[in-house]
């Protein structure tokens, strides 16, 4: 499945695609997909479950049935009517849904951060966090190296962390980052 280039027609540009699959099949949808070809990305951590009485270390998805899907709309349409488990997360907007589109450098940097399986991130829903009262900033140096976020109290922690955040889906708390490494980005 490709973009659409026939004379005459816009070539469609592959989006990053918010979706939710319910029951628990993120990891079966994401199969599905890589063997379409079709870009996507779960966000994944390393999980202590206890498995038949024994206690076993686990690599699951982060943030249940979330799942970021990087192609057209019309290959997406054509996997979805095979796959109707496969939902869009959709926000309103003037009372009209809208799916919800995010941006290639805010989910570069949103990848780049779960990426680096560090047992301090912390899996936020937009809700649960208040960025107005935060400072922009960019990371200067380490793992996190110029990734940019907001720098607010995370409810629970002693100490603030920046947060990378995808609009109206989810947020990822970095571990606690020394105030010398980071930069006030003045908008």
């Amino acid at each position: 499945m490709t973009a659409t280039d026939s004379p005459g027609s816009a070539v469609e540009q592959k989006c990053w695609y918010a979706m939710s699959v319910p029951y628990n099949r993120v990891l079966k949808v994401k199969s599905m997909l890589d063997e379409k070809q079709i870009g996507c990305f779960v966000p994944m951590r390393y999980e202590v479950r206890t498995v038949r009485g024994r206690k076993m270390r686990l690599y699951v998805p982060a943030v249940s049935n979330l799942i970021f899907v990087h192609t057209t709309d019309t290959c997406l349409k054509l996997f979805k009517q095979t796959t109707t488990f496969l939902q869009y997360l959709v926000r309103k907007v003037d009372g009209v849904s809208q799916k919800i589109i995010v941006p290639d450098t805010q989910m570069e940097q949103f990848m780049r951060v779960c990426r680096t399986n560090d047992e301090h991130l912390i899996y936020l829903k937009p809700e649960e966090i208040n960025l107005s009262k935060g400072t922009r900033v960019r990371i200067l140096g380490g793992a996190f190296n110029g990734v940019e976020g907001v720098f607010v109290k995370v409810k629970g922690k002693r100490n603030r962390r920046v947060v990378v955040l995808i609009d109206h889906v989810s947020a990822i708390a970095v571990s606690e980052v020394s105030p010398d490494l980071i930069e006030i980005i003045n908008t």
